[in-house]
């Protein structure tokens, strides 16, 4: 019987990556997402593509962090 996960593994090969990120294999190769090496395979580690999501901006934010400008001098 095949085993079924409910939960993302820790480290994923591209295509499993990808789709967990919701982008194509070929994009998510040109992002600047490290890959860790295990043995001849190259997986993308979970915590780094939630690094790489939660960077990025909601639409239509600058990219400024807001909290920034409320706590600054």
């Amino acid at each position: 019987m095949p085993v079924t996960l409910d939960f993302a593994p820790r480290l994923m090969p591209a295509p499993q990556a990808a789709h967990y990120i919701g982008v194509s294999a070929s994009t998510l190769r040109t992002l600047p997402i490290p890959r860790k090496e295990n043995g001849t395979k190259r997986l993308y580690d979970k915590r780094d593509l939630d690094d790489y999501v939660d960077a990025l901006p909601y639409e239509g934010q600058t990219g400024e962090n807001t909290c920034d400008a409320v706590f600054s001098d």
